[in-house]
C-alpha cells in the first residue's frame, strides 16, 4: 500500500472500546488524525482521555475495535502478530515513562539489543550504538550497568536504544514523568535535536507542562475524542521551572 499524501500515519474514525461489566467504555471514539515526516507532536488531556490508547495503536501494539490506522503504508487492523512486530521492528521506536532497562546488561547492550533483531553485522551494530550513546551524550557509560545510572542518565539510555535503528517514527508516552526539571529539559532537547538532525517524527503522549512547551502541534484529547488540533510555537529555552 502507498502512502497517501505523503502521511506517515493516517487514523479515520479510529474507535477502541473495553469491555466494563455489560457495558463497554470507549478510549478511542471516533479518532482521524494525520501525521507527516518531521513532526513534534503531542496528545494532551487528563488521564483517561485515550493519549496511551492512541499511541499503542499506532505502534502496533493494540488494535482498533472499529476505524482504521495506516501506519508507514500498513493497516495496523489488517496485521499479523508477525507483520505487527516487523512494522515495529523496523519503523518504530517507543520511549516509555518506566525506563524498561534490562538490569544484568550493560548500557551498550540494552541500547545493542534492538538491533539484534535487524540482519546487521557486529561491526555496524557496534557503530550505529556508540553514535546513538553519543546523540544522548552516554558514549563514557557504555560499560555501566543501570544500576549505576540516574532516573536521568537511564531515560537518556532509553532515548538511545529508541533511536539507534534511525526509526521514522519515535512514539514517547510520558518520558519525562519520573524526572526532575533539568533532566527533563535535557532529555527533550536531545529530541528535538534528533528531530532536527533526522527528521524524525515524535509523538508524545503526556499532560506534563515542561513537554508541552517544546511542542510544535499539539492534539488535545477529551474522553477519547479530538477536543482541539492546533499548531503551536514551542517555547525558546527550557522555561521558567529551571
Amino acid at each position: 500500500m502507498e502512502m497517501s499524501n505523503s502521511f506517515l500515519i493516517t487514523t479515520k474514525d479510529l474507535v477502541r472500546t473495553f469491555p466494563m461489566g455489560r457495558t463497554k467504555i470507549f478510549a478511542l471514539d471516533g479518532v482521524s488524525l494525520n501525521f507527516k515526516a518531521g513532526e513534534f507532536a503531542g496528545l494532551v488531556g487528563p488521564s483517561g482521555s485515550g493519549k496511551t490508547t492512541f499511541l499503542n495503536i499506532v505502534g502496533s501494539l493494540d488494535s482498533p475495535t472499529e476505524g482504521s490506522a495506516v501506519v508507514m503504508g500498513k493497516k495496523i487492523e489488517t496485521l499479523s502478530h508477525k507483520q505487527a512486530a516487523w512494522l515495529r521492528n523496523k519503523n518504530i521506536g517507543f520511549i516509555f515513562q518506566t525506563f524498561n532497562l534490562l538490569p544484568v546488561y550493560t548500557v551498550y547492550e540494552n541500547v545493542e539489543f534492538t538491533l539484534l533483531l535487524l540482519k546487521m553485522s557486529a561491526n555496524e551494530r557496534r557503530k550505529k550504538v556508540m553514535q546513538a550513546l553519543e546523540w544522548v551524550k552516554l558514549a563514557d557509560r557504555a560499560k555501566s550497568k543501570p544500576s549505576q545510572l540516574s532516573g536521568g542518565e537511564s531515560q537518556r539510555v532509553a532515548v538511545a536504544r529508541a533511536v539507534v535503528k534511525e526509526p521514522p517514527i519515535i512514539l514517547a508516552d510520558e518520558p519525562t514523568a519520573n524526572l526532575d526539571a533539568e533532566n527533563s529539559y535535557n532529555i527533550l532537547d536531545t529530541m528535538v535535536t534528533l528531530n532536527r538532525e533526522l527528521g524524525t517524527t515524535f509523538i508524545f503522549a503526556t499532560h506534563d507542562q515542561k513537554v508541552i512547551k517544546y511542542l510544535r502541534r499539539k492534539i488535545t484529547l477529551f474522553d477519547g475524542k479530538v477536543a482541539k488540533d492546533e499548531q503551536v510555537e514551542p517555547e525558546k529555552g527550557k522555561g521558567e521551572e529551571q
